[in-house]
């Protein structure tokens, strides 16, 4: 039967936006990034996926790849190279992993080239195999930034960790004297760091090991001679032998030996001159002598004598010796050779598979360090002998690098260089002497982010080194038999690293999705621990401590409030992370005082030394800063600086804050701690039965709600062409020339269909449901909200409800931030809210035999079973309670083989009850409410109708969307050429198949509908002379030719499907599971909160008369203490309060940025334009008495949040339960159904009045005396007098802990 849709009528949500008075003076002058921009982009940068081959850069996976390859042999015979890496699509949409249990993931292909020769002298490799090998699945990001692992919705949380590079750092001796350190941090390999010491020296320590003097490290790598190292630091003065400079001399130290050439006798370098030795050296012919600088306090450079005083104190002398130091510092045993110890030190610093400084670690290197290398250079220019040796030495480095790597160096090297080590020398003598600073490691210039893409990509570094590993010794135990890239490669290697670290890593949380706010929050986060970063028990204050350089990059408010607190961050609004990890903020540029149009993206780095102004300061109308002198910022400091100075300005007020700060009104007027809590509670609102926007928001509510991906919306201007509750289809304009894209989604052109979420469970049991928020035939432009979701209302996030507050105490029933509700929120299901529990039965095959769904069970009555179906799967609809079954199961006893007689019995009457026990699954305690949903997955074959006619079905349904494909192409196509003249077209093979300049009509268009044809034209080499338009076939072809693909993959998994059955979990062969809905109104002892930190449980809900009244008659409906303000000073509450009263009035939101928002005089102007009074106060009636109270009272709109600290989830009652095997005590926590703890102090308290029976039995029965507690039982059933307690378990634990330590112990249990 065909129906018009305009008859149909669809109610939607009232999408009228209610109009809005915008506070804001100062206007951002560029919108935030994404909010989810951080996740995705790590992710998509690191994957490469919808990259071409050709274009994929050195980066992610591509990189890891290359790296880990060519493997070879230890012989030299197999050469196993990489080509490139591909994916197949996932073969489980998101929805089907939830629900069964799955990872989403997809299969990771790369392909390898082996070749192969006969003797590894031989030039050329014998013969080559190429061959697409399977590497494992990688779990696949959503479009919403999560990950599913195992059924499960996951998060890879940011890491913030020290940054790669070189630090300088300085402590103080106990004998006040300050030491100096430098630490060369790499990304992979060892450490070294140079240190002085209290003896004016430097020595190395690497690894943490012991520890030798620098100038030994300096001989090790190619300074052999005293002079090498003297001349380096230019320490070495030619001084000529007079009377007058003889007295000079003495004192001074060689640099160089004194040779006699007639005597032979050597001075060596290193001896201090005496009078005899000047003698001598003159006797010996000599006319100027090389000796070590002095240093007096008149000189202008650095004092260097440190370096001279490490030679002096130096054991080595030659580049021999220093090799054996070092080698016996680090290996604690003597070195085989000199080459041994040679390539040891190479190995360790110079080889780029085992250091690697990264590009980061490089890139700070060369920053910190630029003035060093040039003044080195610089020097090393002006010395033809040290830049002769120096070049030696680099290019030794450069060969020792090239031998290690089958891949020519280019770009920067990534390993340590003399340069560098000489260099962070020449910075630690300048710390020395007090001409450089040492580093800040609180400084974000000193800290990176490793996002989700970089973690992975050191996971994959693991798993490919593991697998080389293996691929190795599997090429060496080969002989020369042919062996394919396939036989090599085992895929298991790479992805258990990979999903060991989706499962237990630190850093990969279980997503919070109480709200969209706590999901977007979730993944913005930056936490300082997890692997290579901080502990909790190590981090200090400094680290957690708010730094100038978290400004516009780190949130100052938001982080947790426990053993966490300043460990874990938010990214800030505007905030982004650059391709080297550090944290960018936006600011706009400052040129001779004037604010340009011009943004840019700064580091800490790049911003440390310039002078920054925040957005408020007054322009004049040619963006000229209208004042002289202006507060700035600089570094840690606030000076007055004129305003030619200035070199950037902040680009909006919301910059310094996260997202969830961003979103509390009058923030300025909230302490930080209040505003931190604020921040936080907001994350825990449980969305509401009907989702309402705040009266006053900040503007940012829009903004969370579209970037947390919960609302759908519109991807370009169209027409709605239908809604229902399920979906909602919009057909998007296209023209014809430009868009081909949107051509093939859907059966008819440009149409999309949007499926909405309905009642779907989230990660912490709260509510999902989307609602459309358009009509049908209503015109929607791109960006335009089409449906709400739970916590959103027209497109806005909406965690709570605006409600009439009154701020005065009532009957102390409001003591201690305990709060008062009117009857009326209850009725009215205004905090009402929708928790959907999820319960999972599965069927394994077991030792004993098989288990099994069932509604045969024995021994349970009919009436228990009444709402279970064939499968023994409750029916949706059905309202549950405690110990209902929900899932009948079965499961075979563990018993010994019955006689034959009972064999004979059991076959004649059917008795199973003994061969198998009731396992059915049941609702926990304290738990009811409605069944939504059911499923029910197998892993056998399906039953009912045979496989090969489904089969038959399924290939028809699938050839009929085939064909659909084709036709809507092929009309695409005609569309596209039309009238235009054909270039030639021509088969993949090369054979003519439209001739050239013939027009494309009917008759030539009609060609190509013969399959054949269609499918070997070869569109790359154009089809018109028009360049757009061959352009618009070619993304057409692609698209159609994607499509097909897909459909095939399709095809091809669901006949997967049918012919196994549901893929789930190992060991599992059959799935159910069981969705309960439960609605809970807001009782006493729910936790609620307001967006300022003013949190409290509700301690009381009073009838509406009984609530104070206006004079108008209308009751309040909630009261709050007001003692909880002045102490708190979130002030901000109050400012809402009001603005919000004025807004209910005047049917109107405020949008009230933080920091760029109402003031106190705008607030009262809206109150008297509403015709409320400007101070906010207005006498109430006692509901009770009819009375005035004495005061005015504070009364308005404040904005409520219901939190997830709901009493259901907390309340809890045992009565017998579960015990602790080894003490026999009851366990403890509702999760176990435990007891409430009697503890020491507890034991106090009776043992202070007295109660000695009640004591008695608290330690006994009601305890661990198993024997007295099992005969109260029974007495209490049979309404007998309770008999004496025994001894309690403990006092046997206690027995038995002395009898292991060897003690004999008697129980002497005589009566005096």
């Amino acid at each position: 039967m065909q129906f018009d849709k305009s008859e149909v009528h669809v109610k939607v949500a009232d999408a009228t936006p209610t109009p809005c008075i915008d506070f804001s003076k100062i206007q951002s002058v560029i919108d935030p990034p994404d909010l989810l921009k951080v996740q995705l982009d790590s992710f998509h940068n690191f994957i490469q996926d919808s990259v071409p081959l050709a274009k994929r850069r050195d980066q992610g996976l591509e990189r890891v790849l290359r790296s880990a390859f060519p493997i070879t042999d230890t012989r030299g015979l197999y050469l196993l190279e990489y080509i490139s890496y591909s994916f197949d699509k996932p073969k489980y949409t998101v929805e089907d992993c939830i629900e069964r249990g799955l990872t989403y993931d997809v299969s990771l292909k790369v392909k390898l080239k082996l070749s192969y020769k006969d003797e590894p002298d031989e030039a050329d490799w014998k013969e080559t195999i190429q061959q697409e090998v399977y590497l494992g699945r990688i779990p696949y990001m959503t479009e919403r930034g999560t990950f599913i692992v195992n059924g499960a919705e996951r998060v890879v949380v940011a890491q913030l960790h020290r940054s790669p590079g070189v630090v300088f750092s300085e402590a103080i001796h106990p004998n006040g004297k300050k030491m100096y350190s430098a630490k060369i941090v790499p990304t992979r390999g060892s450490w070294i760091e140079f240190q002085t010491d209290i003896n004016n020296q430097i020595f190395v320590y690497i690894d943490q090991k012991k520890n030798f003097l620098v100038t030994a490290l300096l001989r090790a790598i190619g300074f052999a001679k005293d002079e090498d190292i003297l001349g380096l630091f230019d320490l070495v003065e030619e001084v000529k032998i007079t009377s007058a400079k003889k007295e000079q001399l003495i004192g001074q130290y060689l640099a160089s030996d004194i040779v006699d050439m007639q005597t032979g006798e050597v001075v060596s370098a290193r001896t201090a001159i005496t009078e005899d030795i000047v003698d001598q050296i003159i006797a010996a012919g000599y006319k100027s002598v090389r000796v070590m600088k002095s240093f007096s306090g008149n000189d202008k450079g650095p004092d260097k004598s440190i370096i001279i005083n490490t030679i002096l104190n130096d054991n080595s002398a030659t580049e021999e010796e220093a090799l054996e130091i070092v080698y016996e510092e680090l290996r604690a045993n003597e070195a085989p050779d000199i080459d041994a110890a040679r390539s040891f030190l190479e190995r360790t610093f110079f080889n780029q598979k085992k250091y690697d400084l990264g590009d980061v670690g490089r890139y700070r290197i060369r920053k910190k360090l630029s003035k060093e290398f040039e003044e080195l250079h610089g020097y090393l220019d002006g010395q033809p002998e040290l830049k002769k040796l120096s070049d030696t030495i680099y290019e030794k480095i450069l060969h020792t690098i090239q031998s290690f790597s089958d891949e020519p160096i280019g770009g920067d090297i990534l390993v340590l260089t003399h340069y560098d080590i000489i260099a962070v020398i020449y910075y630690l003598i300048k710390l020395v002497n007090g001409q450089a600073e040492v580093d800040d490691v609180d400084h974000l210039a000193n800290r990176r982010v490793r996002s989700v893409g970089e973690q992975l990509a050191a996971q994959f570094v693991i798993g490919l080194a593991r697998m080389g590993k293996n691929v190795r010794e599997k090429l060496n135990s080969r002989d020369s038999d042919k062996i394919a890239p396939s036989d090599l490669i085992n895929a298991r290697t790479v992805s258990s690293v990979v999903s060991s670290f989706f499962a237990t890593s630190q850093l990969s949380q279980f997503m919070d999705q109480t709200n969209p706010l706590a999901e977007m929050t979730n993944k913005r986060r930056v936490s300082a621990l997890g692997p290579g970063g901080l502990t909790r028990e190590r981090a200090g204050f400094e680290v957690r401590d708010v730094h100038y350089t978290h400004y516009g990059r780190l949130c100052p408010i938001e982080t947790p409030e426990g053993p966490n607190i300043g460990l874990i961050s938010s990214l800030s609004v505007y905030a982004e992370i650059n391709d080297k990890g550090f944290i960018q903020t936006p600011y706009r540029v400052v040129t001779n005082g004037v604010v340009t149009d011009t943004v840019l993206m700064l580091s800490a780095e790049d911003e440390e030394n310039k002078i920054t102004v925040p957005v408020s300061i007054p322009l004049d109308e040619n963006m000229k800063i209208a004042i002289e002198s202006v507060q700035a910022r600089t570094k840690g400091d606030y000076p007055l600086v004129p305003a030619e100075d200035v070199n950037y300005m902040d680009v909006s007020p919301v910059q310094i804050v996260s997202a969830a700060a961003a979103l509390i009104p009058f923030l300025e007027h909230d302490d930080g701690n209040r505003a931190l809590m604020g921040a936080n509670m907001q994350r825990q609102a449980v969305p509401l039965l009907t989702a309402e926007a705040p009266i006053v928001g900040t503007g940012m509510e829009s903004k969370v709600a579209r970037d947390s991906r919960s609302v759908i919306l519109a991807e370009g201007d169209g027409i709605v062409d239908d809604v229902t509750a399920e979906y909602i289809k919009v057909r998007y304009d296209i023209d014809a020339d430009t868009d081909v894209r949107l051509s093939l989604l859907d059966p008819d052109e440009g149409l999309k269909t949007y499926k909405l979420i309905k009642f779907k469970r989230s990660n912490q049991d709260t509510c999902i449901s989307q609602k459309p928020l358009i009509h049908i035939g209503q015109r929607v432009s791109k960006g335009d909200v089409l449906a709400d979701s739970s916590s959103t209302e027209n497109g806005e996030l909406a965690l709570g409800k605006n409600v009439l507050v009154a701020f005065m105490p009532w009957r102390g029933y409001n003591f201690e931030d305990a709060i008062i509700l009117s009857e009326r929120l209850v009725y009215d299901d205004v905090f009402t809210s929708i928790h959907i529990h999820e319960f999972e039965a599965n069927v394994r095959d077991t030792k004993r035999g098989e288990e099994q769904f069932t509604r045969d069970i024995y021994n349970v009555s009919e009436d228990a079973l009444r709402n279970l179906d064939e499968n023994g799967i409750v029916r949706i609809g059905a309202e549950v309670k405690e110990r209902d079954i929900l899932v009948g199961k079965i499961t075979p006893k563990g018993e010994s083989d019955p006689t034959p007689e009972e064999k004979l019995l059991r076959a004649i009457f059917g008795d199973k009850s003994s061969d198998v026990k009731d396992a059915s699954m049941h609702v926990p305690a304290g738990m009811k409410g409605i069944v939504i949903k059911t499923k029910l997955f197998s892993r056998k074959k399906k039953v009912g109708l045979d496989i090969k006619e489904k089969i038959e079905i399924l290939e028809k349904k699938y050839d009929y969307k085939e064909y659909d494909l084709r036709k809507k192409f092929l009309k695409r196509l005609k569309q596209l050429l039309e009238g235009k003249t054909s270039t030639g077209i021509y088969s993949d093979k090369g054979k003519l198949l439209v001739a050239e300049d013939a027009v494309y009509d009917d008759s030539v268009l009609e060609r190509f509908t013969a399959i054949p044809f269609l499918e070997s034209i070869d569109f790359v080499k154009g089809v018109t002379q028009s360049e757009k338009v061959n352009e618009n076939v070619m993304l057409l072809v692609k698209e159609f030719r994607l499509k097909l693909k897909d459909l095939n993959d399709e095809r091809d998994n669901e006949k997967y499907k049918l012919n196994v059955g549901d893929e789930l979990p190992p060991g599992i062969e059959e799935l159910a599971k069981v969705y309960i809905a439960q609605k809970r109104k807001i009782q006493v002892g729910d936790k609620m909160a307001g967006r300022h930190g003013n949190k409290g449980v509700v301690g009381k809900i009073l009838p509406i008369e009984d609530m104070p009244f206006m004079e108008n008659g209308k009751p309040v409906d909630i009261v709050l203490n007001p003692l909880g303000v002045p102490s708190r000073m979130n002030i901000g509450q109050l400012y809402e309060t009001s603005l919000g009263w004025a807004g209910k009035e005047l049917g109107v939101k405020f949008k009230t940025p933080i920091f760029n928002g109402a003031t106190y005089q705008e607030v009262q102007q809206e109150l008297e334009k509403a015709g409320l009074p400007s101070h906010g106060k207005v006498s109430l009636y006692d509901g009770r008495t009819g009375e005035q109270f004495d005061d005015e009272v504070t009364i308005g709109y404040i904005y409520m949040l219901k939190l997830s600290h709901l009493v259901d989830d907390k309340i809890h009652a045992r009565s017998t339960g579960p015990y602790s095997l080894i003490t026999q005590q009851p366990l403890g926590g509702k999760a176990q159904f435990g007891g409430q703890r009697f503890g020491e102090m507890e034991v106090w308290a009776l043992e202070a009045y007295g109660a000695a029976n009640i004591l008695r039995e608290m330690l006994t029965v009601k305890s661990d005396d198993v024997i007295g507690r099992n005969k109260t039982y029974e007495a209490i059933v049979k309404g007998q007098n309770l008999p004496e307690p025994g001894t309690p378990e403990s006092f046997n634990v206690l027995v038995r802990e002395l009898q292991g330590l060897g003690l004999e112990i008697r129980i002497d249990d005589r009566v005096p």
